[in-house]
């Protein structure tokens, strides 16, 4: 889990640069901008339909609201790093992404992927925080693709509802936006979180390039785990964990994951037989290759070649 920011950076302190327009800043590196209800809510708060947008690859300024989002369908790729610190997990539904205000980073994200967003302003969460009687100010940690099916259900209800505008929708619109600040601090701010955030160890990032350079070079070989354990010096096992805890997923679905981009950059070949893509990434049959590539984006081959 990423570390708690210190009251957004402490206000990014004194004298340092204003904080980003969270909603400017992230439809700023989408292809499609945030589906944004017309509503702006109690102190500010934004909320979006449920959307879909491509892939992405870039740094996110501090922004000024916290940005809390939820996944449907189809899991990715996502990374998240700041200096020496990174993050990797997959998107899935039940999980929850939230970027703390003021918290910068370089993100990574494949797509393409189906998302709703929260942009809930920090005078909301404090009040939130006055209310349920917390000590001091709420700091929120972030967290990347976390697993909390109580938020990434409020957000799933919120985006149900963005569309409406009734009377009612209002009405229900904030008093779940509330639930949603009430589940926040309990489990994703430093006071209320059952564990203090850590820092994850395990590999160094230049063992992981080796490796991954290696996977990316041998691509359409059998690549086994005792190659890939040598090439850090380490045992099978000790490098399985060590691997896992630097990205947030095990080598396997790391050389999956190269190997299904690798495909679809083949893909964009047209007199590139499917069969031939399929041996040239590392399957041995056509079929084994089809189950992967819907397995991690939601289609076949053909059908990603056709949407080119």
């Amino acid at each position: 889990m990423m570390p708690a920011t210190s009251g957004a950076i402490a206000a990014l302190d004194a004298g340092s640069a204003p904080a980003s327009d969270a909603v400017g800043a992230i439809g700023g590196i989408l292809d499609r901008p945030p589906a944004l209800a017309e509503s702006i809510l109690r102190s500010g708060t934004r909320l979006t339909q449920r959307w879909g947008h491509g892939a992405f690859h870039a740094s996110l300024p501090g922004m000024d609201s916290h940005v809390i989002m939820t996944y449907y369908g189809a899991a990715q790729d996502s990374s998240w790093r700041q200096g020496s610190r990174r993050m990797s997990a997959r998107t899935r539904p039940g999980s929850i992404t939230l970027i703390p205000e003021g918290q910068d980073g370089r993100w990574d994200v494949e797509g393409p992927i189906e998302v709703s967003h929260v942009y809930l302003s920090d005078a909301r969460l404090q009040s939130a925080a006055e209310a349920l009687a917390q000590k001091g100010r709420a700091e929120l940690i972030g967290r990347i693709c976390f697993e909390d099916p109580a938020c990434s259900r409020i957000l799933e209800l919120l985006s149900q509802e963005a569309a409406r505008g009734d009377t009612a929708s209002s009405l229900f619109v904030e008093q779940a936006i509330d639930l949603l600040c009430t589940q926040l601090l309990r489990a994703h701010s430093s006071e209320g979180a059952a564990e203090p955030p850590v820092i994850r160890k395990g590999l160094a990032d230049w063992q992981v390039r080796r490796v991954t350079a290696y996977m990316q070079e041998f691509i359409d070989n059998e690549i086994r785990l005792d190659e890939l354990a040598g090439l850090v010096s380490l045992s099978r096992f000790h490098f399985c964990t060590a691997f896992r805890l630097a990205t947030g997923q095990t080598p396997h679905e790391w050389l999956t994951a190269l190997r299904i981009s690798e495909a679809r950059r083949l893909l964009a070949q047209p007199d590139m037989p499917v069969t031939n893509i399929a041996l040239a990434v590392g399957y041995q049959t056509p079929s084994a290759f089809a189950s992967s590539f819907r397995r991690l984006t939601g289609m076949t081959p053909s059908a990603f070649r056709r949407g080119l």
